[in-house]
């Protein structure tokens, strides 16, 4: 007879997780979110591999609806998110946003592992469903307001659906329920141990996604005399001839406050660099003659 767990699941990923989970809220990505240090080319980054992650995790959710290993867990109306992250994405790109967006290595990589749980082993795929959702329930509520603040978007919402979650009314409420089903779900001593160890390669996952993000972000390469060059700057977000979102503007007037502060504050330094400019021109012209 199969040994039965010792614990319940939802008590056992808790326990086991928090170490990673720690680590994947200390990344250098997280960590500036979480300061508030989030910039409007960061925030469609991020949304954009988050498209692909949940994507594949809801298509094996559907796929695996009726399988008692996952049936009990399963949530659409109250959880899934890509239908909101698709409103975003169409929010910060406009209509061709699926052209805009692009998956990259470490988003690939967790896509690839949730389709392989999925159809290959769907005992699993509780694992990244608590990760995931529960996740989203609970810090990315805080992450939700600190965007909005730190963006200057609407109060009323817009680019922020994938942190809305309308159908749970009550989330602490609702997590008791999800952490209840996945206490039914059948398993023994060792599909537990197994489980156990997905969540904690989902998490390791959602670091390398993080990592490749910060990544991203800098874009330092060494140029010959080895300083770093910048990342160009993201001069529109839909396009030349189409109107600026609101994200967009607040980041391009903040370039722009960038570039004010870099010039001289008094019209004595101004002449001064006027006439400096001004001879050089002249010694140039000279020089090439």
């Amino acid at each position: 007879m199969a040994e039965r767990p010792a614990q319940d699941l939802s008590e056992a990923l808790k326990e086991a997780t928090k170490e990673v989970h720690e680590q994947a809220e200390n990344t250098q990505f997280m960590k500036s979110f979480q300061r508030g240090q989030v910039l409007l080319r960061e925030f469609k980054l991020y949304l954009a591999s988050l498209h692909y992650v949940y994507s594949a995790l809801e298509e094996e959710s559907e796929r695996n609806k009726d399988n008692p290993v996952y049936a009990p867990v399963y949530f659409p109306a109250e959880l899934n998110r890509s239908a909101a992250l698709e409103k975003d994405l169409e929010y910060f790109y406009g209509p061709t946003w699926r052209q805009e967006i692009q998956c990259h290595e470490a988003t690939q990589k967790y896509v690839d592992r949730l389709h392989h749980v999925g159809q290959y082993e769907p005992e699993l795929l509780v694992a990244h469903a608590y990760t995931r959702y529960l996740g989203d329930l609970s810090g990315g509520q805080i992450l939700r307001k600190i965007a909005q603040k730190s963006l200057n978007l609407p109060k009323t919402g817009e680019g922020l659906a994938f942190f809305d979650f309308p159908g749970v009314t009550n989330i602490s409420k609702f997590k008791q329920l999800y952490r209840a089903r996945m206490n039914t779900l059948p398993m023994n001593a060792a599909t537990e141990k197994r489980i156990v160890e997905e969540a904690k390669k989902s998490f390791l996952l959602n670091i390398e996604l993080f990592e490749e993000l910060q990544r991203l972000i800098s874009q330092g390469k060494p140029s010959v005399n080895g300083s770093a060059v910048l990342p160009k700057l993201e001069l529109h977000t839909r396009g030349i001839n189409r109107p600026h979102s609101p994200a967009a503007a607040v980041e391009n007037e903040r370039t722009q406050m960038q570039y004010k502060d870099m010039l001289p504050s008094t019209p004595l330094l101004r002449w001064v660099l006027a006439l400096f400019f001004l001879g050089t021109t002249v010694a140039v012209g000279l020089y090439s003659m």
